[in-house]
Parts: structure tokens; C-alpha cells; sequence
């Protein structure tokens, strides 16, 4: 799973720009692009970004791990 590429997605289908996630997470506008770059986050971090975009992106990591953990057995 790609955290940043989803969290891109989801942004743009809630139809917010990178401007106005940077404003509400807080950080600054680059930040969030480099967000959408990134393999990994901080769980702080996905919980406040979680919550402003109203997505549950632990799910999707829970939903992963599912999947993996059924191919090792």
C-alpha cells in the first residue's frame, strides 16, 4: 500500500485541493505534496489527516495486513 498515493486519491475524490489540506492538517502546501510521495506516516500525522478528510485510512492498513498475514499461513 502506497499511504501517500491514497491519500492523494481520496483528497481529490472529496474535491480538496493540497492547499486547504495543508491549511487543515496544518503544514505547508510542499509538505503535502511530499506526503503523496511517501510509503509510510506517522500514525499522528494519518489520524489528523484521517479525520479531515473523513476517511478511515487505518482500515485500509488493517485491510492489508489481512492479506498478507493470509498469505503467510
Amino acid at each position: 500500500m502506497n499511504i501517500g498515493r491514497s491519500i492523494r486519491e481520496v483528497m481529490k475524490k472529496r474535491g480538496m485541493s493540497a492547499t486547504r489540506l495543508a491549511k487543515e492538517i496544518p503544514c505547508e502546501r510542499t509538505n503535502v505534496y511530499n506526503i503523496f510521495g511517501r510509503k509510510d506516516i506517522s500514525t499522528k500525522l494519518l489520524w489528523r489527516i484521517s479525520e479531515v478528510l473523513d476517511y478511515n485510512f487505518f482500515e485500509e492498513f488493517s485491510k492489508e495486513y489481512g492479506k498478507a498475514a493470509s498469505k503467510r499461513k
